[in-house]
């Protein structure tokens, strides 16, 4: 099938969710009309869209934990320990793997052993499963805005579900989710996606604006570049389908200067490219993912890497933050653990709002060449597309033209190859089929090759896997991280 960028026509999106709802028996319950007059009654405080305008407005960081448990009970007992005692702005529910990957019978099976059980058996709340009642029980039961997180191929049914429900809030999108999947192609990821995202244009049409967030979850790994360009796609083609509150993530990668560069880069190409594609109704917000990797096992190591992502969220003008735990290192951290991020992060926020970052040669240097690599990779994908960025994107992937490092997706080429520079800061070791402007490629090699002047070693993969590891082992960014 060929993958077009422009809107679906409504009749056609109707007849669409006719099939979708009848996936599940709880499809049934989804009453768009009254899931409009729902959301139409909610206090203006527990609409996420109207939460991150407002933010960004007032040059605020608002915080959101990670939260996903089997039982209803238990997601709202978490859920307002983490609201009245961690100061949450956000909410989330995060979804279990069975209900992700539509293995709706088995997701059912789990929820009901932990129902005889009395804890959870999911590693999520299975929302497919509860229907549009149950995951209304959650949000009736909190006085924050509700997020949906979840990464996947194919999430329609449960979007119809949790929107119906009253959250006002969805993360991930069609790029993020090569990560989740090994055969599905880029086509079959977008036009499932294109669903959610006409779902939530229609919400918005009728006065109920949804926000969209769009992470990718390699994103430890991927160079900031890359990661801007994937992650801002991904935020067009929400536009596309008439949904315009979009919130683009980036990932703390734990070189300061670079984080702070490219969280400013993102929001300023997400503005330039809907501009220059005609969605003047868009409202781009930012948010930074505390460090998505491996976290030492010492509390106080950890602290430091979840301060430091508050400090970049603050300095790098996001208007959300999604908090990590000092236990990350240990499982699934504990609600007490999810506190102290929350508290952590706050107080960090406040120290970093009374200060600036120092505008250095390194930050505007690193800020330039990541708008010149952006601009010159996304004029290429509208190349390839004709104007037409989903066609774009799919000639994209096949040509190489983006290609994300360590996706098991058979669709990516995982040509690229990341590296830290002597600074810690990433970089491509080998770029593959990436249209990098020889002025950014000669800076990437230049502060990648200090590196391996200082450690007496040629660049490689090695230095690759030893910047995978560093933070989680304690060893230095850049320079100096030998795991030998």
């Amino acid at each position: 099938m060929e993958i077009l960028q422009r809107k679906w026509d409504l009749d056609y999106f109707m007849a669409e969710r006719q099939a979708v709802l009848a996936q599940w028996p709880t499809g049934r319950g989804v009453d768009l009309e009254e899931a409009l007059a729902y959301h139409r009654g909610l206090p203006a405080g527990r609409n996420a869209a109207h939460a991150l305008a407002g933010a960004r407005a007032a040059g605020r960081v608002l915080i959101q934990p990670r939260a996903g448990v089997a039982l209803i009970e238990e997601q709202i007992e978490l859920l307002r320990f983490l609201q009245d005692h961690g100061s949450a702005d956000l909410l989330p529910s995060t979804i279990d793997s069975y209900t992700r990957n539509r293995k709706f019978a088995e997701a059912e099976a789990a929820r009901k052993e932990s129902l005889e059980r009395g804890r959870s058996m999911l590693n999520g709340f299975p929302s497919v499963s509860y229907g549009v009642k149950g995951c209304r029980q959650v949000v009736e039961a909190l006085e924050r805005p509700l997020i949906v997180r979840t990464a996947t191929p194919d999430f329609r049914l449960g979007a119809e579900i949790m929107l119906a429900a009253g959250y006002t809030g969805h993360s991930h999108g069609a790029m993020g989710d090569l990560a989740y999947s090994k055969d599905t192609s880029m086509e079959e990821i977008i036009y499932n996606w294109q669903y959610v995202d006409r779902l939530a244009g229609y919400y918005e049409d009728n006065g109920c604006p949804v926000s969209r967030e769009h992470y990718i979850p390699l994103c430890s790994v991927v160079p900031p570049g890359l990661q801007i360009v994937v992650t801002v796609i991904d935020g067009l083609l929400q536009m596309g389908q008439g949904a315009n509150h979009c919130l683009l993530a980036y990932g703390q990668n734990g070189s300061l200067y670079q984080d702070i560069a490219a969280l400013r880069v993102m929001r300023e190409m997400g503005e330039e490219y809907a501009a220059r594609l005609r969605y003047t109704n868009a409202v781009v917000t930012t948010s930074l993912h505390q460090w998505m990797g491996g976290f030492p096992e010492d509390e106080a190591k950890a602290y430091s890497i979840i301060c430091a992502g508050a400090a970049v969220a603050a300095w790098g003008g996001a208007s959300m933050t999604i908090v990590k735990t000092p236990d990350e290192a240990f499982g699934v951290p504990t609600r007490e653990a999810n506190v102290q991020g929350c508290v952590a992060t706050r107080t960090m926020l406040e120290y970093a709002a009374c200060s600036a970052f120092p505008e250095t040669e390194q930050l505007r240097t690193e800020t330039e060449m990541l708008r010149c690599e952006v601009r010159a990779v996304m004029n290429r994908v509208l190349e390839l597309g004709e104007g037409d960025l989903a066609r774009g994107v799919v000639a994209a992937f096949k040509a190489g033209v983006i290609d994300i490092p360590f996706s098991p997706n058979q669709h990516n080429r995982a040509r690229v190859m990341p590296v830290r520079d002597w600074s810690g800061a990433f970089r491509y070791l080998d770029p593959g089929n990436i249209p990098l402007p020889a002025t950014v490629w000669e800076y990437h090699q230049e502060q990648v090759a200090r590196r391996g002047e200082l450690e007496g070693r040629k660049p490689s993969y090695n230095m690759t896997i030893a910047d995978i590891y560093a933070l989680s082992k304690g060893l230095p960014l850049g320079a100096g991280a030998r795991l030998n």
